[in-house]
């Protein structure tokens, strides 16, 4: 027997996917529902726990159903396998906003041209973000946290005190990383 199996993303923990579960009920009666909670579709779909269980759980028949193709991820690659190893098992796929059905061949070219345009927006993105990092450089504006180890004071403890790197990690409450760099920075060689 076939079923309507709804498949939900979103990328941060501060999003829900509320509005994509009302989107979906809507339109279909959903057997079975799929989340991944504050994870991004760049990671490979077989690699998000959800969408892993959904591969292995779906049955020839049944129709894996999406608010939008960008939910299946942001590779056009990855994309196009994902379908692919649904269409291998019988599975059609709908993608709500685009309007159609993955396993027709009009809806596999119409796949592959919005995934394709998604991958080039994240890309888009990316250069946007590195361009604007650039410019805050060139302006001087300091760039992520602002630091709260004194390197002065961890190095001058671990030469009084002639603690090891664990130690002087521990003593500080800091990872061990941060004494080596902390002691580099402060006695260079």
């Amino acid at each position: 027997m076939s079923a309507t199996i709804a498949y939900v993303r979103v990328s941060t923990d501060d999003q829900t996917t509320e509005n994509q579960r009302r989107a979906i009920e809507a339109r279909y009666k959903v057997a079975k529902w799929f989340s991944d909670d504050g994870m991004s579709g760049a990671i490979p779909a077989g690699q998000r726990p959800a969408m892993a269980s959904l591969l292995a759980y779906v049955r020839e028949g049944d129709t894996v159903v999406v608010v939008a193709i960008d939910r299946l991820g942001r590779n056009t690659i990855d994309v196009l396998s994902t379908v692919e190893a649904l269409k291998a098992k019988g599975v059609s796929v709908v993608s709500m906003r685009e309007g159609f059905d993955l396993a027709t061949p009009a809806g596999k070219l119409m796949l592959t041209m919005l995934a394709a345009v998604a991958e080039l927006e994240r890309e888009n993105i990316k250069a946007r973000q590195m361009a604007g990092i650039e410019r805050s450089r060139a302006e001087g504006k300091n760039l992520g946290r602002e630091k709260v180890i004194d390197d002065a004071a961890v190095a001058r403890w671990r030469l009084e005190n002639e603690a090891s790197i664990k130690a002087t990690a521990e003593h500080f409450g800091i990872s061990t990383a941060s004494v080596k760099r902390a002691c580099a920075a402060v006695i260079p060689g």
